[in-house]
């Protein structure tokens, strides 16, 4: 398996209660199991099947429906204040000079707000010398184009920031097609600042510390987050928020529309979490429409 996926398979492991051992799967990966990078990246998952629920008239439905709507919209008043207060916290002012390294070259930080107050970066976890992006990182980063006209339109600039040199990731956003920017803190202390990345002394450790805590117990030397700043009339910069884990979780709509459907995300029979996720380009053809029921008939 390759650095990336081990990580990636380590933050959801922590956070996810709904598949039992996966902790202990991941365990076993980083001490020496020496999965096949391109094995693991292609290879198609077995088909699972649920069990049909109660089928009930439209009135009992209809009744069931609307005690969970009653959730829903307590979830929503809950995700709303959540939201308030998060915008409500004190922010840090940024104090060190960072450059980095874009496709116009040598920029600083407060250039890559182009005359924007908000700026948005996904750290992702592209390390100096991979072959790839982790591809969980990268499931993240296929819901990104859409939504930057979006951000445009409300004071937000959104970026992706690695440590891996700029040809190296410019390389790989070419494979993937996307049309982000994507710039390099190569040289810089950005990510480890932030949180995201780690010297080999940390790693070798054991822990590092990681999502506000120095327990987190999957060491590797890139991790990721999504932080936010913001800059002033006066160009003073602002760290306002920053979240890890399964926090980043915000940026992966399709989990969003899988809870929507009666499988959900159907991972409690992998071995890890996101076992099923590959490089957009990497995918088996899906099973042809009716091939589920072709199957158990």
């Amino acid at each position: 398996m390759c650095p990336a996926c081990i990580a990636s398979a380590a933050w959801i492991a922590a956070g996810a209660a709904s598949t039992g051992g996966i902790a202990a799967v991941v365990l076993g990966r980083l001490r020496g199991r020496n999965d096949s990078k391109e094995a693991m990246n292609t290879q198609p998952i077995k088909e699972t099947y649920m069990e049909m629920p109660n089928v009930v008239s439209h009135e009992q439905w209809l009744k069931a429906r609307l005690e969970l709507l009653a959730a829903e919209k307590e979830l929503t008043s809950q995700r709303d204040a959540l939201a308030r207060r998060r915008r409500s916290l004190p922010w840090e002012r940024v104090g060190k000079s960072y450059v980095f390294d874009t496709p116009e070259g040598k920029r600083a930080l407060a250039e890559l707000f182009e005359g924007r107050r908000q700026l948005l970066v996904q750290h992702f976890m592209l390390g100096p010398g991979w072959e790839e992006g982790c591809k969980s990182c990268s499931y993240m980063a296929d819901h990104t184009d859409g939504m930057n006209v979006h951000l445009a339109h409300r004071d937000v600039t959104f970026l992706a920031i690695s440590r891996a040199p700029l040809a190296e990731i410019e390389r790989f956003r070419r494979r993937m097609g996307w049309q982000f920017k994507w710039v390099s803190s190569n040289g810089s202390d950005f990510n480890h600042d932030f949180g995201v990345s780690f010297t080999p002394e940390e790693v070798a450790g054991g822990k590092v510390y990681y999502n506000y805590s120095s327990t987190w117990p999957y060491p590797h030397t890139e991790l990721p987050g999504i932080s936010v700043f913001y800059q002033d009339d006066a160009g003073e910069i602002f760290h306002t928020y920053s979240t890890y884990g399964r926090g980043v979780e915000v940026m992966m709509g399709t989990y969003n529309m899988l809870d929507l459907t009666p499988k959900g995300r159907d991972e409690d029979q992998l071995k890890s979490t996101m076992e099923w996720v590959r490089h957009h380009d990497r995918y088996e053809p899906a099973p042809a429409a009716g091939a589920c029921c072709a199957a158990s008939a």
